[in-house]
């Protein structure tokens, strides 16, 4: 078995967890690479597209015998950008984990495991990512150590879309309180994108840290 994980951000969040599952994947005897470029693909059997922000061509699909890419949504529905975010923001605290092939269309390829990650309703964005990405570990494995195991099945259901977020979506409403935009705050991106608000013809940014967070690190 030959594997290639591409996380096409070298600054991606996801980078540690690729990490992780590399070194997983080469303890069950699987070969497996990380890769930061589509240009470095060099073909196999399987090719995991971990939080990539390309779109990747027929060209690179065409070396792998299974392209695999897992989206935080249960396809078809919330295909598109985002979808933990958006569905925190949306209130759930449940969310479904879509393993699938990757075809040329966006998020529209068969899918072989979803699975159920439920949130406390506490957790700010670092947390969020870490407990979802963990998931997206254990389910990159199981595929890779028996993908036979796992058919494939086509998407049926309800088809829907999440845009790509913009500053315009990290605003906050000064007439709203804190509680009514707490999930909002906990979706933020202290350091890339943090939320915000204008008053008297000011822009003031905000950043939100858990203290028992805080301490532990």
């Amino acid at each position: 078995m030959d594997v290639t994980i591409l996380v096409d951000d070298k600054k991606s969040w996801f980078v540690p967890y690729a990490e992780k599952l590399r070194r997983e994947l080469e303890k069950c005897g699987i070969l497996a690479k990380l890769i930061h470029d589509q240009k470095d693909a060099e073909g196999g059997d399987i090719s995991f597209l971990l939080s990539c922000t390309k779109i990747v061509g027929k060209s690179f699909l065409g070396r792998y015998l299974h392209n695999i890419v897992v989206h935080a949504s249960d396809l078809p529905a919330g295909k598109g950008f985002t979808p933990l975010k958006w569905q925190i923001l949306e209130g759930r605290e449940e969310i479904v984990l879509t393993l699938f092939e990757a075809v040329e269309a966006v998020d529209a390829g068969p899918y072989y495991q979803k699975e159920k990650l439920r949130f406390e309703g506490t957790e700010l964005l670092d947390e969020l990512q870490e407990k979802m990405a963990e998931k997206i570990v254990a389910m990159c494995l199981s595929y890779a150590k028996a993908p036979d195991a796992f058919p494939a099945m086509p998407q049926s259901g309800k088809e829907s879309f999440y845009a790509r977020p913009t500053r315009e979506d990290d605003r906050l409403d000064i007439d709203k309180t804190i509680r009514e935009q707490f999930d909002h705050l906990r979706i933020a991106d202290n350091e890339r994108f943090p939320v915000w608000f204008s008053y008297r013809g000011k822009t003031y940014y905000l950043k939100i840290y858990r203290k028992d967070r805080e301490e532990q690190e």
